[in-house]
């Protein structure tokens, strides 16, 4: 899944799991609707003069990335409803989330059996293969 932290911090988690996605060690799942909505919040976040410097970043890890048909939805499913596109994607693809927010997704871990990683666990995951 799209790791946004990693986008804007380097040398920590997130940030190894962008350089793995560059390297293409993995590939990520993105949705259209994860891939817009995480893209107008750096944009929104950011200063103009840093998400300039993000963009084409950004737009590479777009380029690496599966892009996911969403055929069914399950909401709500989490308190933020911006996190219902990536259970959205991440149970149309089949694959676990990463993020370091677990608890917004504890609703589709009990019912659906959404796999939630942290972006420690996941880079942990990384090294072992």
């Amino acid at each position: 899944m799209w790791c946004l932290r990693g986008v804007t911090t380097q040398g920590s988690a997130p940030g190894l799991i962008v350089e793995a996605w560059l390297s293409r060690e993995f590939v990520a799942c993105v949705s259209n609707a994860l891939a817009y909505e995480y893209t107008d919040v750096l944009a929104r976040k950011l200063s103009p003069g840093r998400w300039r410097q993000l963009q084409p970043l950004v737009g590479m890890l777009l380029a690496r990335a599966h892009f996911v048909p969403v055929y069914f939805s399950w909401r709500p499913m989490s308190p933020d409803p911006g996190d219902d596109h990536v259970i959205d994607c991440a149970m149309n693809a089949g694959v676990p989330v990463v993020t370091a927010n677990v608890q917004d997704f504890r609703l589709a871990r009990q019912s659906l059996g959404l796999v939630v990683l942290t972006p420690v666990d996941f880079v942990t995951r990384l090294a072992q293969m």
